[in-house]
């Protein structure tokens, strides 16, 4: 079936979403319309903040996209709807594929851009919201249940950890600081099982368990709380 014959079909259903349906025609469109906006501006001679708020709002609208293909996948096993697969068609085509994990059998966060987004304007007004995201992104992509069960390359890792660093320096909205707070103790609970050497791993030894009891401390009734001495435990094994 040739990309016009598709579009043209999609064009043709109904634009309110059935019960089943995730994502509409309408709404594909205007998701593949957004996804054209924000690659304007980025091949543009905007700014570089304008183009580091394009990256940003690229990535979101990719994030926004593969949950709920995600759900779909959750669900069914298999993207359902001729609007979902043009959708995930068009992205390819226009340059903007979905992250996929072939071993997950999930669609991943497109992290790049916010990557890209902050190396545009790392102190600009959005970078912390493109760090959050890059953060999350890369951490819960890293691992299906276990946190320190993870395949992980160590400048990755240390990335990862003075990400979090910075981002817990600064004044972050709603839920995000525990958030990251809680991911910050992970990463070093990581660090300290994969640092290339003794003294680095004795020391993210030493800072994971200062993040585990300040963590406690602070959030005394958060779920994530659960999973703190699971931690501490690993790290007195090793």
């Amino acid at each position: 079936m040739t990309r016009t014959l598709v579009a043209c079909l999609v064009a043709s259903l109904p634009l309110d979403a059935t019960a089943h349906d995730l994502i509409t025609a309408a709404s594909a469109q205007t998701y593949l319309a957004a996804v054209a906006e924000a690659q304007k501006t980025i091949a543009s001679q905007e700014p570089a903040a304008r183009r580091a708020l394009a990256q940003l709002d690229l990535g979101k609208t990719l994030d926004e996209i593969r949950e709920l293909l995600n759900r779909d996948l959750a669900a069914h096993a298999k993207v359902q709807g001729l609007p979902s697969n043009y959708l995930v068609a068009e992205l390819q085509r226009q340059g903007a594929p979905l992250a996929w994990s072939e071993k997950r059998r999930r669609y991943g966060a497109n992290t790049q851009y916010f990557e890209r987004s902050l190396a545009l304007a790392s102190r600009g007004p959005h970078a912390t919201d493109a760090g959050l995201r890059l953060l999350l992104g890369r951490f819960y992509d890293s691992f299906e249940s276990d946190p320190l069960a993870v395949d992980e390359a160590w400048p990755q890792l240390a990335a990862q950890i003075a990400l979090a660093e910075r981002l817990a320096a600064r004044d972050l909205p709603g839920d995000a600081r525990e958030e990251v707070e809680f991911i910050g103790a992970i990463l070093h609970a990581r660090a300290s099982l994969r640092a290339p050497d003794a003294g680095a791993r004795r020391g993210h030894g030493t800072r994971a368990r200062q993040a585990i009891a300040a963590f406690e401390a602070q959030y005394p009734d958060s779920l994530r709380r659960a999973l703190m001495p699971l931690l501490r435990e690993t790290l007195d094994k090793n």
